[in-house]
């Protein structure tokens, strides 16, 4: 069981939390938090496999309670995925220097929620796609694209790359191209493997790099 606790100052937010994560067989919720301050009493005392935070809460914002708990120089870091109604750049890069291992927005949806604490269990990090397309973005430089090597890849694993790099979940990945999300999830399996990427975001970045995606 992967155990899980949830830190947002909102009781609602924290009971639909709660409610998605304990529909899944292989989950459970083991603590709730108010505030930050809390959070970090909590997450350092019941070690929860993965922790999610959202930014904006009282006594101690989640980006300080992230770093105390996952940042540079911590010996055991918890994992951290950053929940949040808000998307500044300045947030994400904050979180990604603080050690979080995913940043979702609260309205990516239960499906993403339960993709990312099972990411970051398994040492991945999900970020949320749309997240993920206007960071690549600014950072991919407007130098020509990398000739394109196809890395051994098949036809239909370049055209499930190029709608990762869109940004595009595995459930609109599906439905584009009219496959199952088992497919996708083998395909992207199969990617990863090939081009050694350690999760989407990296398989984005391969494919912006080589200018498959406009």
């Amino acid at each position: 069981m992967i155990r899980v606790m949830v830190a947002d100052d909102q009781a609602m937010v924290r009971t639909g939390f709660g409610m998605i994560i304990g529909a899944q067989p292989d989950m459970e919720l083991v603590g709730e938090a108010a505030d930050g301050v809390e959070a970090v009493a909590m997450a350092r005392r019941l070690r929860p496999d993965v922790a999610l935070f959202d930014i904006r809460m009282p006594r101690m914002d989640g980006l300080e309670a992230l770093r105390l708990l996952a940042g540079p120089g911590v010996a055991d870091p918890v994992k951290v995925v950053v929940v949040t109604t808000f998307d500044l750049d300045e947030y994400v890069h904050t979180a990604l220097r603080n050690g979080a291992c995913g940043f979702l927005l609260k309205d990516s949806g239960p499906a993403l929620l339960v993709e990312a604490v099972r990411a970051a269990q398994s040492g991945d990090a999900l970020i949320s796609p749309s997240i993920t397309v206007r960071l690549l973005e600014h950072l991919t430089p407007p130098a020509a694209p990398k000739p394109v090597d196809d890395a051994g890849l098949s036809p239909r694993e370049l055209d499930v790359v190029k709608l990762v790099a869109r940004g595009l979940t595995n459930a609109e990945i599906a439905t584009q191209l009219f496959i199952s999300v088992g497919t996708v999830k083998t395909h992207l399996g199969s990617v990863q493997s090939k081009l050694d990427a350690r999760n989407r975001v990296e398989i984005a970045a391969w494919a912006w790099e080589r200018g498959l995606v406009s």
